[in-house]
């Protein structure tokens, strides 16, 4: 498969997705809009994060910082997280097991 001919989603408002899932992940290629945030939640999937381009600010279980091209976060199954693109940004999240809710 080639990335350009997968579908864009808009999951939330200004996070368009390309996503491709296998049996056991999920990998969600992000192009995220200037001042998009995703709100404060959880959930049963281990994710990494990883900055493609741009500055995003990211709050992991209480703690914030700002990452940029090439940054990675680790985000454990349950842990509370949430996030703002602070310039537009291009993002990969991987997550496991498969997120359904993205299919």
């Amino acid at each position: 498969m080639n990335l350009a001919d997968i579908p864009s989603k808009e999951i939330m408002p200004g996070y368009h997705g390309k996503l491709v899932h296998t049996r056991n992940m999920s990998i969600a290629f992000w192009d995220v809009e200037k001042g998009a945030k995703v709100p404060l939640h959880s959930h049963g999937n281990e994710q990494v994060m990883q900055v493609l381009e741009g500055k995003f600010e990211f709050t992991l279980d209480g703690i914030t910082a700002i990452y940029e091209k090439d940054d990675m976060v680790v985000i454990p199954p349950h842990t509370p997280h949430k996030g703002k693109a602070l310039t537009a940004c291009r993002l990969m999240d991987v997550f496991s097991p498969v997120r359904e809710e993205y299919r």
